[in-house]
C-alpha cells in the first residue's frame, strides 16, 4: 500500500479513538466523576496509539515532522466535525468552514514542494 494512503487511513482509526477519548465523556459520562472518565479516556487512547505511532513511523519515511502534524490536524477536524455535530449533537456553524480553510492552506503550504508548483 502506498506509503501516503496508509498513514491517512492509520491516521483516520487513531483519530476516531483520540476523538472518543477525548470527548465522548461529555456525553456518556457528565454525571460521573472526572477521575472516572479520566481512566476510561485512558483505556481508549491505548487504541489511539496503536495506530497513531505506526502511523507517524510510515509516514515519515516520506513526509517531515511538520507535514505530518499538518496532515493530523486535518485529519482530526475532518473525524471531529462528523463527531462533534452527530454524537455530540452540536450546532454546525460557519466556524468549522473556516477553521477547515485554514486548515487546507495548512495542507497546501507544507505539502506545496511535493506537488512541483
Amino acid at each position: 500500500m502506498n506509503q501516503y494512503i496508509a498513514t491517512v487511513v492509520l491516521l483516520l482509526c487513531s483519530n476516531v479513538f483520540m476523538t472518543f477519548a477525548w470527548y465522548a465523556h461529555l456525553r456518556n459520562l457528565a454525571d460521573k466523576p472526572w477521575f472516572i472518565a479520566a481512566i476510561i479516556s485512558w483505556g481508549i487512547a491505548m487504541f489511539e496509539y496503536l495506530f497513531q505511532v505506526p502511523a507517524n513511523r510510515i509516514g515519515h519515511s516520506v513526509m517531515s515532522v511538520g507535514q505530518l502534524k499538518i496532515l493530523q490536524e486535518a485529519v482530526t477536524l475532518t473525524v471531529f466535525v462528523p463527531f462533534s455535530l452527530f454524537y455530540l449533537r452540536e450546532k454546525l456553524t460557519l466556524d468549522y468552514l473556516w477553521a477547515g480553510l485554514c486548515i487546507l492552506g495548512a495542507v497546501f503550504f507544507m505539502f506545496r514542494s511535493k506537488l512541483h508548483l
